[in-house]
């Protein structure tokens, strides 16, 4: 490469030189020899020797950078400063034709230099998150150059004049290309602990080695990095972004091989609890706009992980009371008393159960990230427990053995406790009690419904604290959640719509239903308007009655959610009891018509299949 003579000047230390040629040495001063022969022979007067005065300190010299020693030095927006001002002179100060025709090596020679550049620009962002605290200076420059790179796009394409080859430049999104793979390429060969990690899978090694990657990645970013970028850039938020995403799509590959339910329950344990933790720790809380994240997984394949979750813990649980329940019976089969403790009969069957189902709820909400969902591993625990406890009970007394009077006494005590627990904590044992009317005949009378409300509006007084994107995140899921259930009642098939009069009454009170739901979900916060369309659709099939009228809404329900099948269809027409048989099929084939006619290439929103009907 040409060396380029013109630079810019940089006031340098005393010390520091650039081959400019020797420093100026000051020269001594003369010396009066005071034994000079004279010419009569006698001495000269003594004469006063000459004060010698203080050298001057030198000031700082100018100094003139090259290029080259601009791009040693890593002064990059200095560099490129100097290639916009030549740019400047051969484009724009120069005739065109002048420029392209008697400058051609001029404007090779100033390409080739940009390309250095470049070049370097691109290697010291690609360093961002491993450069040391001395070494920020050179980022902080690399950035400037790059802004710099914009505005001077900008201009080109604000004026009327051909600009250079090379223009727009597009150095900002060569900024965002070049932290996208450092990003990856960090994710994809994270750092591993010096310590031995026996105890993980190595499904759980690497998730741990990426989480932990991640937030050692946003501290430094959030420590050092910033301080590089102008604040517009908003450059926490922009890694923040990029790891979430990275993080996200090795997550669902991770998902997507099946998992054993210890993997399972890790993988749920990162999403739900490890990974918001990191978000919240207040150096990246602070910098980081959590909100707009959501989670990790996508909501279908997240519901699907902890259904089956939720499922495995269940019957877990269910498994250790029966054998708990065995062991009790057992020991009262076998002749054998039961203990005692300061001096009464005591069983310790209820203590146990109780603490069975304390510690799988405890560990599910964490594991979950709610205690609603948790919830859910109880709901059918009291009725199986009570019955199959009750016919222990009840095998005791008929029977009369001999122990029989010490394990009444003892069970007494069992059953004190019990009774406590399902009246203190009845949220635990109950199933979805506000939806249990909805989709049978009661659900026309609005006051079952005002119950629904009322559960819904306490809930979300409960679930208020968060910061205001969250909440509406939250109030939306809430409300996707309530209206999936709403409609997964309704298609139970546990009201039957016998005529006109019915079918009706029915469309009214849905659509009012959808109203008076979503009017609270909006002062709520939550800003999903098209869940309320959905119910107003489904209620028109209800009101319609010709069939070809009926045929056409399916085909509009459809079409604005694919994932409808024909199961749907087939349990909302069932409602219509006077629709025949072969009414059904006419209209379930209309639908199948329909989805080979679309295909699997749109992408809309989802919603019936998250509602499962038999």
């Amino acid at each position: 490469m040409r060396t380029d003579t013109r630079g810019i000047r940089n006031f340098l230390p005393r010390k520091r030189w650039f081959g400019f040629g020797p420093r100026h040495q000051p020269q001594p001063p003369a010396v009066n020899n005071n034994t000079s022969s004279v010419t009569d022979g006698s001495p000269l007067p003594q004469q006063e020797e000459p004060q010698q005065e203080e050298p001057q300190q030198e000031e700082p010299q100018p100094v003139i950078l090259t290029y080259e020693q601009m791009l040693q030095e890593k002064l990059l927006y200095e560099a490129g400063q100097l290639l916009i001002e030549k740019e400047e002179r051969l484009f724009r100060e120069l005739k065109e034709s002048d420029a392209l025709t008697h400058h051609e090596e001029q404007v090779n020679q100033l390409k080739a230099d940009r390309k250095a550049l470049q070049d370097l620009v691109l290697q010291t962002l690609g360093q961002s998150l491993c450069l040391e605290e001395d070494s920020l200076a050179g980022l902080t420059s690399a950035v400037k150059a790059v802004m710099q790179e914009e505005d001077q796009d900008l201009l080109w394409k604000q004026r009327d004049q051909t600009p250079p080859s090379w223009r727009p430049s597009g150095w900002r999104k060569l900024h965002d290309s070049t932290i996208l793979n450092l990003v990856k390429e960090r994710m994809e060969n994270p750092s591993t602990p010096s310590a031995c990690q026996i105890k993980l899978t190595t499904i759980q090694a690497d998730i741990t080695n990426m989480g932990r990657q991640l937030k050692e990645d946003l501290l430094s970013v959030v420590g050092g990095v910033k301080r590089c970028y102008p604040q517009e850039m908003d450059i926490c938020n922009f890694y923040s972004k990029l790891y979430h995403q990275i993080l996200s799509a090795s997550l669902m590959n991770i998902a997507d091989f099946g998992l054993v339910d210890m993997d399972r329950t890790f993988l749920l344990l990162w999403v739900n609890e490890y990974y918001p933790e990191i978000l919240a720790k207040p150096q990246l809380h602070s910098e980081i706009d959590s909100g707009p994240l959501g989670k990790l997984l996508p909501e279908r394949l997240l519901k699907s992980l902890e259904d089956e979750y939720l499922s495995n813990q269940q019957g877990e649980l269910t498994t250790i009371i029966r054998r708990v329940l065995g062991e009790e019976r057992e020991k009262w089969n076998k002749g054998e008393e039961t203990e005692t403790e300061d001096g009464c009969f005591f069983s310790p069957v209820a203590y146990d159960i109780i603490q069975l189902i304390n510690g799988k709820v405890t560990s599910s909400t964490k594991v979950l990230g709610d205690p609603q969902k948790a919830q859910r591993i109880t709901c059918h625990i009291s009725k199986d427990l009570m019955d199959s406890y009750k016919s222990f009970q009840s095998d005791v007394i008929k029977q009369n053995k001999a122990n029989s009077r010490s394990f009444i006494k003892a069970n007494l005590d069992c059953i004190k406790q019990f009774s406590e627990v399902l009246n203190k904590e009845r949220h635990l044992f109950t199933e979805d009690p506000q939806y249990r009317k909805l989709g049978t005949s009661d659900w026309l009378h609005q006051s079952e419904f005002n119950e629904l409300l009322d559960g819904i509006n306490k809930e979300g007084q409960d679930l208020q604290g968060s910061t205001e994107s969250c909440h509406k995140e939250l109030m939306g899921q809430l409300e996707q959640e309530v209206t999936v259930e709403y409609v997964r009642r309704l298609l139970k098939g546990k009201v039957k719509l016998k005529d006109k009069k019915e079918q009706l009454k029915a469309y009214l009170t849905m659509k009012d239903n959808a109203d008076n739901l979503h009017n609270l979900f909006v002062q709520m916060g939550s800003e999903e308007d098209w869940l309320k369309e959905i119910l107003f659709k489904i209620a028109e099939v209800l009101k319609l009655q010709d069939l070809p009228a009926i045929q056409m809404q399916v085909v509009s329900l459809g079409t604005d959610y694919p994932d409808l099948s024909e199961k749907h269809v087939l349990a909302l027409l069932k409602l219509k009891t006077p629709l025949t048989k072969a009414d059904r099929k006419t209209a379930t084939d209309i639908l199948h018509a329909l989805k080979m006619e679309i295909g699997s290439n749109t992408q809309p929103r989802s919603f019936f299949s998250l509602v499962q009907v038999k």
